[in-house]
């Protein structure tokens, strides 16, 4: 089932929205913290947004370029604002596709499911792995902490990659020295350390602090 997330602060018309697409067994969730739709669109991990123009505190073109940031999640506008230089600017910002209000809502469902025949028919799922908020985008070694972004070095992308994908779990200095440097040569011990020191000091700077836990002589585990 494709999750949609809604963004628009008219409660009407984000319920008259939600409603539809429930009817059409589509699993549907409409943001409430406009301050930071970061943190929403994390938590969600939705397949498509919808995304109005005109929101409280920041715009749609503001949250649609954050959302680009870190993801290629197909983004519809819906707004009162008809004219084209709108619809260009939310085309630069990053949207797939544009829709005026007042609209047919058999019209948007028809739009919607165009676009997720172009995107998840046709192309491969962007790949995620998140833990407690921190999301790593393995396409392009991005990782997201609320309204915050930073790109990993190729060696930080793949210890936090392994330690998501074990995540709960002791993975040993041994098998991260493998998967890092996949070599028969001797890797003196203390590089790893370095590289996964290096690690958190990038996540760091996103705010994340005490991600990674050393479990001393064996390994890592978040």
């Amino acid at each position: 089932m494709y999750k949609i997330m809604i963004v628009e602060d008219d409660t009407v018309i984000s319920n008259q929205i939600s409603k539809f697409l429930l009817s059409w067994d589509y699993y549907v969730e409409i943001a409430n913290d406009f301050r930071n739709i970061m943190n929403e669109f994390s938590s969600i991990d939705p397949d498509i947004v919808f995304m109005d123009l005109t929101l409280p505190y920041k715009n749609g073109y503001y949250w649609c370029e954050q959302i680009r940031k870190v993801s290629r999640v197909p983004i519809m506008f819906i707004s009162s604002a008809s004219d084209n230089m709108n619809i260009v600017m939310a085309m630069n910002a990053g949207a797939d596709d544009y829709i005026s209000k007042p609209f047919d809502l058999n019209v948007l469902v028809a739009k919607l499911q165009a676009m997720l025949r172009r995107t998840y028919d046709f192309a491969s799922q962007v790949n995620y792995l998140e833990h407690e908020g921190v999301r790593l985008n393995c396409s392009n070694s991005i990782v997201t902490y609320k309204d915050k972004c930073i790109e990993l070095t190729k060696n930080e992308s793949k210890i936090l990659k392994i330690l998501l994908e074990h995540k709960g779990e002791i993975v040993e200095r041994d098998t991260l020295m493998e998967y890092l440097w996949q070599t028969d040569c001797y890797v003196d011990d203390n590089t790893l350390s370095v590289n996964v020191n290096r690690l958190r000091k990038t996540l760091e700077q996103i705010d994340v602090h005490d991600f990674i836990k050393t479990k001393k002589g064996i390994g890592y585990i978040i």
